[in-house]
């Protein structure tokens, strides 16, 4: 029997999802718990502090964005959004709102679980570390503002490396074009998607094509930095 590597609560008011999620999650060393609507949830987090939430937005009793929003309101567990609501309006409004992710129904296990680690891992990192960041042959120092890709310095521009920056902090989750205009530009320019697609393109040119193709885009959403 494995060890539980964490708590994840599943908040669905389907039964199915929960015959299919709650063997798979024991498989993959996690302990699940369940919950089959909003208020449920919500109690469930106050008083069992689970590890990560798997919400889904369409509950019988409240909404799924409400949920979150009242969630936020006292907790930072990881969120990560399970919906067959595939309008990018639903996904930007869920992780402009603090979620941590938006997975589309039905979805694979592997791709899943890939994920719930993914932000788990953010949830152990500091949200501002002056330690390199090194993966997969790059490298971003952020005590002297430098990255390097296999041994090459990249030759950056500030924006270009704090771009970068922010979403090797980040990779693994998508970053939607608010949060990323947010973070570098501030809330003035939380319109300017122009601007951004400007920014990234550069990036990939500066990446190179094998590890720009890291650098996906999310639709209509924003962009992620795949592992």
């Amino acid at each position: 029997m494995s060890i539980a590597s964490g708590r994840i609560l599943v908040v669905d008011d389907e039964p199915q999802i929960h015959r299919f999620l709650a063997p798979a999650l024991q498989a993959a060393g996690f302990e699940p718990l369940r919950a089959e609507r909003g208020e449920a949830a919500l109690r469930a987090v106050a008083a069992n502090a689970p590890d990560l939430v798997l919400l889904d937005l369409g509950l019988p009793d409240m909404d799924g964005h409400a949920v979150l929003q009242k969630l936020r309101e006292f907790s930072s567990v990881p969120v990560i959004i399970l919906s067959a609501r595939d309008r990018e309006a639903e996904k930007i409004a869920a992780l402009d709102a603090g979620a941590d992710d938006y997975v589309e129904k039905p979805f694979g296990l592997g791709e899943l679980l890939a994920r719930i680690r993914t932000a788990l891992r953010h949830k152990g990192q500091p949200e501002v570390s002056s330690q390199p960041l090194e993966f997969d042959g790059l490298v971003i120092d952020p005590a002297s503002a430098k990255a390097a890709l296999h041994g090459e310095a990249l030759t950056l521009t500030r924006r270009e490396y704090e771009l970068l920056l922010l979403l090797a902090r980040n990779r693994g989750r998508v970053l939607t074009h608010r949060q990323i205009l947010t973070a570098l530009w501030g809330p003035a320019h939380t319109e300017d998607v122009a601007y951004l697609r400007v920014y990234i393109g550069q990036l990939r040119k500066k990446l190179g094509a094998s590890f720009s193709a890291r650098l996906s885009t999310e639709p209509g959403v924003g962009y992620r930095l795949q592992e």
